[in-house]
């Protein structure tokens, strides 16, 4: 039996997965479609590409995944490794046009881009403000970015989050204390949550108590940046589709009159 909820695109909380990928348990969850991004649209209204850390898509092919979904959808997509992990920020200028014009088949349904940055970055002033400095001057598409390095979460990041309109993830397990609250300017027009699964990363489910406590801050944020956006990483056990399903509920619930 089908239990299909379909997403409301005018919502200030968006609520998805890392990927398109639907388990067999999960399937009732969403509606008919010709492919699993297809199908899952019928369900969320956001998705997180994560593929395009590891290997780049042409923008035909981002062409072909926005035509699969409806107007309202949105993307997120995540920064090539070879960007933040192998130059470290540094000298990337090629390496991000490059990106940029592959992302760019996604059109207005690019809802976002994700910099997810190496444990061992440490902030550096310079660099930082080189890149992201030339990042914002490329595109005005909404900027996450989710430092891993302590250093990142002192006075000066918080400037750099300032001058540039970016977001700063509230990260699930988090690193420091800090690092579990979305940061940033309100000119940053989003805020982003990413759930990778705890406690162990990647594996485990959410319990209803953790997911109960984030769905009223999700409103708080909805209302005050739209929009809020809540991914969940913890696919490589399957447990993302339903941690967002039930946390999608609750949030419904919370907003019912």
């Amino acid at each position: 039996m089908s239990d299909v909820r379909a997403p409301t695109p005018t919502s200030s909380v968006r609520i998805g997965c890392a990927g398109w990928s639907i388990p067999t348990r999960t399937a009732r969850l969403f509606g008919a479609g010709e492919s699993h991004l297809e199908r899952y649209a019928t369900r969320f209204d956001v998705v997180e590409i994560n593929s395009s850390f590891y290997r780049p898509h042409q923008a035909k092919t981002y062409r072909r995944w926005a035509d699969t979904v409806p107007p309202g959808f949105r993307f997120s997509v995540k920064l090539p490794r070879q960007i933040t992990h192998e130059a470290r920020l540094a000298d990337a200028d090629r390496l991000l046009g490059e990106f940029l014009d592959q992302v760019s088949g996604l059109g207005p349904k690019l809802g976002g881009i994700l910099v997810q940055l190496p444990p061992s970055l440490g902030f550096d002033a310079r660099v930082a403000e080189g890149f992201f400095g030339m990042m914002r001057r490329s595109v005005d598409t909404p900027i996450a970015c989710e430092p891993r390095h302590s250093s990142w979460f002192g006075i000066e990041a918080a400037e750099l989050w300032d001058a540039f309109s970016i977001t700063r993830v509230a990260a699930d397990p988090a690193r420091l204390p800090e690092a579990g609250t979305p940061a940033g300017p309100k000119s940053a027009r989003w805020s982003y949550w990413r759930l990778h699964g705890s406690p162990r990363m990647y594996y485990s489910s959410y319990e209803d108590a953790v997911l109960q406590k984030l769905a009223p801050q999700l409103l708080q944020r909805g209302r005050a940046r739209s929009p809020a956006w809540c991914i969940f990483d913890n696919t490589a056990g399957g447990h993302a589709v339903e941690d967002a399903a039930r946390l999608q509920a609750l949030v419904a619930r919370d907003t019912t009159p």
